[in-house]
């Protein structure tokens, strides 16, 4: 599946509005003292799916997303699982092992839009290495 420069910029939008909603919780949670546990990147690809079906649901037309677009990104998802799981473990342990709930989803949508983003030798469809 080809993803266009507009899809590719909603879930870039989308990614973002994930990345702000955990960094609120964090303050909120720190406010009364709460400690998260941890989360990992399976877990921000499943809030990212999850927030894609809320869109498609409210607003899918009207945004331009087609039909069959969570069936083709969960997909993708899947494919890139491996690649994004290894590189958030390589990215967040040189950085900070003692990654956040938004350090997390930054690094594993910021791994996950590379995926999608690049050509596979074989065929040249991005996401499907």
């Amino acid at each position: 599946m080809r993803l266009s420069g507009h899809l590719i910029g909603l879930l870039k939008e989308y990614m973002r509005d994930l990345v702000e909603q955990a960094r609120q919780e964090a303050q909120a949670n720190q406010s009364f003292g709460f400690t998260p546990g941890p989360y990992r990147p399976d877990q921000a690809i499943s809030d990212l799916l999850a927030i894609l079906d809320d869109r498609i649901e409210s607003e899918g037309v009207q945004v331009g997303l087609p039909e069959g677009f969570l069936h083709d990104m969960w997909t993708l998802c899947n494919e890139a699982q491996a690649h994004v799981k290894d590189r958030v473990w390589l990215e967040g342990n040189v950085s900070d092992p003692a990654m956040t709930k938004a350090g997390t989803r930054e690094l594993t949508y910021r791994a996950l839009i590379d995926y999608l983003e690049t050509p596979a030798e074989s065929g040249g469809e991005p996401g499907t290495a």
